[in-house]
Order: C-alpha cells, then sequence, then structure tokens
C-alpha cells in the first residue's frame, strides 16, 4: 500500500544527498546542503499558503494541486468536505421537510432555547398565539403570554406531559391547550392546540345534563308523594298493592338519588372554585360519616374503624369534601359482604393529607379500576343496582379532588379487599390544637 510518508522521506533524501555530492565536488558541501533545506522550506510554506487559501475559499475551486504528502493532504480534506456537504445538503431536506409537515400542522408549534426564548414557529402559532415575525423572534415565550397560569406552568418547570387551558392571547374567544415538550439537549417545544370546539360540546353536555335533572326533580316529587298516599291506603288492604308500591318508592328514591348527583356533578364542573376555601374539621366530620355507615351497614354488621390525626383540618369546600369523604366509605360498606372490616384513616406524611378507606370486600379486577371514575361505570351492574348505587359517586370523588387539588388512588385485588386513597396537597392543610378523635366500633 502507498504511503505518501515514506515517499517523501525518500525524496528529502534523494536532495540532500545530490546536495552533498554536489557539494564536496565544488568545495561547499554545508552550503549546498542548507540551500537544499531552506528550499524545502519555502515550499513547505508555500503548500501552507495554498492551504490556507484554499479553506478560506475552498467553495470557488477545487484543491490546489501539489506532490508528495502535501497532494494527499489537500484530496483528503477536498473528499472530507465533499462528504460534509452532502451530508449537509441532507440534512438541509430534512429540516425543509420538517419545517413543511410543522407548517401545515393546525396546531401551533414554537420552538424554545432553555432560556425559553423562541427561535422559531409554524403559521398556526402565528394566528393561535399571536406571533409576529421578526418581532418576536428572540423574545421570551413568558412575555407574550402573560396569562398567570401559564407562568405558573413555566416556572415549575416539570413538564411530564401535561397541559394547561388558556384563552389565546390573540383572541380571549379562542380557547387553547397548551404544553411544553422537552427534547434534544435542553430545548423545548411548545405544542398549543384550539379546543374551542370541544369546550363549547362540553359545555352543551353539561347545561343539557344540570337541566333535564333539574327538570326531573319536580316531576319525581310528584310521584313520590302519591306513592307515599298510595301506601297508606293499601297498607293494611292488599298486600300485592303494598309490595308494588313499596318497589316503585324504592325506584322512585333511585331516580331521586341520581337526579341529586347529576346536578352536584353539574355544579362541580361549572362553578367556579372559591378564592376563599373555609376551613373543614375532617375529624369530626369523618366521625359523622362513620356513624352514617353504621347505619347503612345495618344487619350486615360490618366492623368500621376510623383512625384521624387530631386537629388535622383542611381548607376546602364542606359540602364537596363531605360528599368526597362520604361516597368513598359507602361504598366499601355496599360491597364489602356483612362482617367484613372497613378502616377509615385521616393523617398527614410527605405526600400531604391522605384520606385512606380499606375494606375487606369483593375487589376489583386491574381492567375495570383505570374506568371506575367514568359516569354510571359498573363492575357488577345487579350487584351494584341492588346495593342501591347511582353509578356517580366516584365521578364525584374525581371531580371534588380536582377541585382541591388532589388525586385518588386505587389499590384493589379480586377477592381481597380494596384500599381508595385520595391525597389532598400540604397547602390546603391547617393543624389546630384538639383531641386525637379515634373510633373503633364492631
Amino acid at each position: 500500500m502507498f504511503n505518501p510518508w515514506i515517499d517523501e522521506a525518500w525524496r528529502i533524501g534523494v536532495f540532500v544527498a545530490v546536495a552533498l555530492v554536489i557539494g564536496l565536488i565544488i568545495g561547499q558541501p554545508a552550503l549546498l546542503v542548507l540551500l537544499v533545506i531552506l528550499g524545502y522550506l519555502g515550499w513547505q510554506l508555500r503548500n501552507l499558503r495554498l492551504l490556507q487559501r484554499w479553506l478560506k475559499e475552498g467553495k470557488r475551486f477545487h484543491p490546489p494541486e501539489s506532490v508528495g504528502v502535501w497532494d494527499d493532504v489537500f484530496q483528503e480534506i477536498y473528499r472530507l468536505q465533499q462528504r460534509n456537504r452532502k451530508r449537509k445538503r441532507k440534512l438541509g431536506k430534512m429540516l425543509n421537510r420538517f419545517q413543511e409537515a410543522t407548517e401545515a400542522m393546525p396546531d401551533a408549534t414554537v420552538v424554545l432555547t432553555p432560556d425559553d426564548e423562541i427561535e422559531w414557529w409554524n403559521p398556526s402559532a402565528g394566528e393561535l398565539l399571536g406571533l409576529s415575525y421578526p418581532r418576536d423572534t428572540g423574545q421570551r415565550i413568558g412575555n407574550l403570554i402573560r396569562h398567570p397560569g401559564f407562568a405558573e406552568y413555566l416556572r415549575g418547570g416539570e413538564f411530564d406531559g401535561s397541559a394547561i387551558d388558556l384563552p389565546s392571547p390573540a383572541d380571549e374567544r379562542v380557547s387553547l391547550s397548551l404544553r411544553i415538550v422537552p427534547y434534544g439537549k435542553n430545548q423545548r417545544l411548545l405544542i398549543a392546540r384550539d379546543i374551542t370546539r370541544m369546550q363549547r360540546l362540553e359545555q352543551m353536555r353539561r347545561d343539557f345534563v344540570a337541566n333535564v335533572s333539574h327538570e326531573l326533580r319536580t316531576p319525581l316529587t310528584v310521584v313520590a308523594g302519591y306513592l307515599e298516599a298510595m301506601e297508606e291506603e293499601c297498607r293494611d288492604r292488599d298486600e300485592g298493592m303494598r309490595r308494588m308500591v313499596e318497589a316503585m318508592q324504592q325506584q322512585s328514591e333511585r331516580m331521586r338519588r341520581i337526579v341529586e348527583d347529576l346536578l352536584m356533578l353539574a355544579r362541580l364542573e361549572t362553578e367556579r372554585v372559591s378564592d376563599s376555601p373555609e376551613p373543614v374539621s375532617v375529624p369530626s366530620m369523618l366521625a359523622a360519616i362513620c356513624e352514617d355507615a353504621r347505619r347503612l351497614s345495618g344487619e350486615e354488621a360490618h366492623r368500621i374503624e376510623l383512625e384521624a390525626e387530631a386537629g388535622l383540618w383542611l381548607q376546602g369546600n364542606d359540602g364537596e369534601l363531605r360528599s368526597l369523604f362520604s361516597n368513598i366509605v359507602f361504598n366499601a360498606v355496599r360491597y364489602t359482604p356483612g362482617g367484613g372490616e372497613i378502616r377509615v384513616r385521616w393523617f398527614e406524611d410527605e405526600r400531604g393529607g391522605v384520606f385512606e378507606v380499606a375494606d375487606s370486600g369483593i375487589g376489583i379486577a386491574p381492567h375495570h379500576i383505570s374506568r371506575l371514575t367514568e359516569r354510571f361505570y359498573r363492575v357488577d351492574v345487579g350487584r351494584s343496582r341492588s346495593r342501591g348505587g347511582t353509578g356517580l359517586g366516584l365521578a364525584i370523588v374525581k371531580h371534588v379532588l380536582l377541585r382541591h387539588g388532589g388525586r385518588l388512588e386505587i389499590e384493589s385485588e379480586l377477592g381481597a379487599g380494596s384500599i381508595f386513597r385520595a391525597i389532598l396537597p400540604t397547602k390546603r392543610l391547617a393543624h389546630v390544637q384538639q383531641n386525637q378523635i379515634s373510633d373503633d366500633v364492631v
């Protein structure tokens, strides 16, 4: 294999040898060797000058012509340049395709630097976010989207795929779902989607459910009144008719509870969260709920235990929190066989305030757990109806937790019972000096 360095060494050796022989003939060997070395050095400097000029103006002409090592160096650099140019063209085409794809997207897309400065955006971002080129290039996104919720979202810095809903800075009638997605080396991609139509449809659904539920209250009240009168009429006369009236009363009462729960859900979805929550004595509330649970248990004689940290209160809405706690506790009673154990706990740990209900009930299969908070979703339709459930309790629990900044955790195993855990943020907790509440009743 050809090695240019060996060839160059031979060339230098031949020049020096020839100069030495001629110098010995004329009596000046040192002078001729020095002249050869100086000439070789000048040739090297010439090649360096050619290299410097070529690298500076390399796009305009082909590599310089030379011999030996320098020719090999020029050719290798030229081939490297060609490969880099091909790679740049390929990357440029990919970038153009990416920009064409993002420009065609209906969602607003904005590329942000690690300092949240705007690098690039697609036309949809100009329409939905009001960005204008070149005015907004290099601007901080927080200076252009001045929504308090977005400012807090940016300060949080934890972009795990969660989105924030806010009005468009270009048109407040347009609602946006906005999220930031990290990518690359500290780069961020801001994506905003127009959800105005979805929100309108959802609002129409809420209004429809609320209106229908409200309109059903009056006829149900009338029906319940007539059924009560009919029950008195046939109480001591016709046993068969009495049983039919009782069945109708039970279904009427169930309808009433469904309507009340639907109205509760509609209110939770539409009402604004209060800016001044009230202190709620959770221990005393849970004590009252557990008493109601024992009455609901009746002859089934569940063992219901309550452990609550003394003085651990919550800042929130009294009625909503009562509905949250009671729905979870009453569900445990309904789906735990007679004589079973139900343990209710209220305590504080590193997660915040924790309300936990553990039962020895029938348990829930894993594929049902993710859907339990859907409206009217039932694991066992026949059992749910026979136990008096409306199918809306856990949906109410979910919405109350959302309004209080909390979350619901569910652990369950078929035949081994369930644990429902509502976790509320530490900022919602209030500590009041009070005696520990503990209650164990069979």
